[in-house]
């Protein structure tokens, strides 16, 4: 509930703002404030989506969805971060364009909508900190930014009036979205590896199968396949050969797959004669057929 609250809070704050800071641009002549508000509306746009998907995202597992509906927080992550990949291409092209025609900017105007806007966004990132979503995470990583990007055009805006050289304007939006386009990226990597269900990272399949294998009883484990639902919940599923206590050694397995954050488990109990007709090996189904042939 906490993740929906701030999201819809960041949302409304962003959506207000961006409109303000437009015509702050307008007035002041800054491409830097404008860039950000062009921005700041891609992230209030976002912020939008995710909290729909977000909401989503909360719904409980049904014969639709039966792995739960985690993953549409993930699809709003993606959509977040593309909006910042195109938001900082454009501000960028935007502020090559800026210091190959230099123009005059109102430097005390940029000041008053710097010192705004680092509050405004400020208390923005401070209400999504809390979430631990991958979408939460994104919509946060949008916050910080604009807090960063007006933190940075104030300084500048600082430099520029006692200084008088406007370049500055456009190299500022040029790093800000550089340091943006950094880590979206990152971010986008995170999530295509959801996708691909890809073994969680920091999830060690070889480690996890010694501690199994050690358990009292347990003679092997294969058919390990670990994947995480949303970036935080992940779930495996197992083949476990025993020769003991079928109850004692599921309870253990499950113990220990909490421990290496596995909150949901599918067991499957074997016996040691007992083939489980998935061999991965093909070489052991060759020679198989071949002995058929001699009978």
């Amino acid at each position: 509930m906490k993740t929906e609250k701030s999201i819809l809070l960041a949302f409304i704050l962003n959506s207000l703002f961006s409109v303000f800071e437009l015509f702050g641009g307008i007035y002041t002549g800054s491409v830097a404030v404008i860039s950000d508000a062009v921005h700041d509306f891609g992230d209030a746009v976002s912020i939008g989506i995710s909290f729909v998907l977000e909401k989503i995202s909360k719904r409980k597992p049904d014969e639709k969805y039966t792995y739960g509906y985690a993953r549409y927080s993930v699809i709003g992550s993606i959509i977040t971060t593309f909006i910042l990949l195109f938001g900082s291409i454009a501000v960028i092209l935007n502020a090559v364009n800026r210091i190959l025609n230099p123009a005059e900017i109102k430097y005390n105007g940029v000041i008053v909508f710097a010192v705004v806007g680092v509050c405004v966004n400020f208390a923005a990132a401070y209400f999504t900190r809390e979430g631990d979503s991958l979408n939460t995470k994104a919509v946060n990583l949008h916050m910080l930014e604009d807090v960063l990007g007006w933190a940075v055009i104030l300084v500048g805006a600082v430099v520029m009036k006692f200084t008088d050289f406007a370049l500055i304007d456009p190299i500022v939006s040029i790093g800000v979205s550089a340091f943006i386009l950094v880590n979206a990226v990152k971010n986008l990597k995170t999530v295509t590896d959801l996708f691909l269900e890809k073994t969680p990272s920091g999830t060690d399949i070889n480690e996890i199968r010694e501690h199994i294998c050690a358990i009292d009883g347990v003679l092997d484990v294969h058919h390990i396949h670990i994947r995480s639902f949303d970036g935080i919940n992940n779930c495996a599923t197992m083949h476990v050969v025993a020769n003991s206590d079928p109850v004692r050694i599921k309870a253990q397995v499950r113990q220990e797959l909490l421990e290496h954050g596995i909150c949901h488990a599918t067991l499957e109990l074997e016996n040691e004669d007992e083939s489980c007709g998935e061999e991965t090996c093909s070489v052991e189904l060759i020679t198989h057929e071949h002995h058929h042939h001699h009978h």
